[in-house]
């Protein structure tokens, strides 16, 4: 009986290809982000953290966001590393596993803690646009936090923290299950 995902199953194909697709995307995103900020930095001095990613729309206009294709792709990319990559974890020591799971308990904890906090902020910057009668362009709120010279996006901070909480979490619950075995 198969406990797991094994490289011989049309499965493990597809979770495969899947993931190099997510990496692919992931690492698109993320150079185009970079080269973004350092055209903004050397143009202004200055740059908001994740506004290009949250300004472009891809594949075309009124579509997706980057930030969403980023926050989608980690998601999946990081489901797809849990069923193909389970057979790393197997022979991983008990102490060492235990260090992982504080680990992951506490980045679960900040991550969730900071995706409720930008959340609140955005909720509130929205709120406090509309009482002044004009509706906020979403996109284009930032937080100087936590350096005022580098402010960040709020839509970006919001799903990058977001998907680092599900993430974490979910490699928590994996950490805390019993463990399969090779044979």
């Amino acid at each position: 009986m198969r406990i797991g995902l094994e490289k011989d199953q049309s499965g493990y194909k597809v979770f495969l290809y899947i993931f190099y697709i997510c990496g692919f995307i992931m690492l698109s995103i993320t150079f185009y982000g970079i080269y973004g900020m350092t055209m903004e930095w050397q143009k202004n001095g200055t740059y908001v953290m994740g506004e290009i990613l949250e300004k472009t729309e891809f594949p075309t206009a009124h579509f997706a966001k980057l930030t969403s294709w980023l926050f989608f792709s980690s998601i999946i990319g990081w489901y797809c590393v849990t069923r193909i990559g389970w057979k790393r974890t197997v022979g991983v020591p008990s102490w060492q596993l235990t260090l992982v799971q504080l680990m992951l308990a506490s980045l679960a904890a900040i991550c969730l803690y900071e995706a409720i906090y930008n959340f609140i902020v955005l909720n509130a910057q929205i709120t406090a646009g509309i009482i002044n009668g004009k509706v906020p362009d979403i996109d284009s709120l930032t937080i100087a936090y936590p350096d005022p010279t580098r402010p960040w996006n709020l839509n970006f901070a919001t799903k990058m923290f977001l998907a680092a909480v599900i993430i974490s979490s979910h490699a928590l619950y994996l950490s805390t299950r019993p463990r399969k075995k090779l044979d």
